[in-house]
């Protein structure tokens, strides 16, 4: 990976998303991801709640709970399905889906867990360069390994495993978009 030569960062120290029941969401990411609950926090003023979770590599994932939090709108506040299903749309300002980062040899073995606790997860997807974004098989120009699946409020989360260092001059090579160029 790149350095960055403005500020040192060191990583992620925790993203925040919303969630609509605290304890489903504790039962999805320490029960079944296996998650440990580090730290819970009640709102003043009866705002709701804030947990976070260790989701490795000194990373947190964390989650508020708001009593009157407005109900999510698939498609808008997250995709309406898993991306190996045809679905990755969501409405700018969202956040699409959040990845945890796994070893490459284990990406099989996670999805027949996840399976065997029984979440509907998509298909090991095979992250290349071609038209597609996807092989059907992992080869050479495979950079990641992923499987995505579904929180109970319909976050996207993915199980994401580097197959490659990006370090190649091809890696980096498309001319960003700008907002004229969107077709709304």
């Amino acid at each position: 990976m790149a350095d960055n030569t403005e500020f040192e960062l060191r990583g992620v120290n925790h993203v925040a998303l919303v969630c609509s029941d605290m304890k489903q969401t504790v039962d999805f990411y320490s029960g079944v991801l296996g998650m440990p609950l580090i730290k819970t926090i009640e709102l003043p003023m009866g705002w709701g709640q804030h947990f976070f979770f260790d989701c490795g590599g000194g990373n947190a994932l964390a989650f508020f709970w708001f009593p009157d939090a407005p109900e999510p709108v698939p498609g808008v506040s997250a995709p309406r399905n898993l991306p190996d299903r045809g679905e990755l749309l969501s409405a700018v300002g969202s956040m699409n889906h959040i990845a945890f980062d796994v070893a490459p040899e284990k990406i099989e073995e996670y999805r027949e867990k996840l399976v065997a606790k029984g979440v509907d997860v998509g298909v090991i997807l095979n992250h290349d360069d071609s038209e597609f974004g996807v092989a059907p098989k992992m080869q050479e120009g495979v950079f990641v390994r992923s499987i995505y699946f579904k929180d109970p409020d319909g976050i996207l989360v993915e199980f994401a495993a580097w197959t490659r260092a990006l370090d190649r001059p091809e890696d980096v090579r498309h001319e960003p978009k700008t907002a004229a160029e969107r077709t709304v």
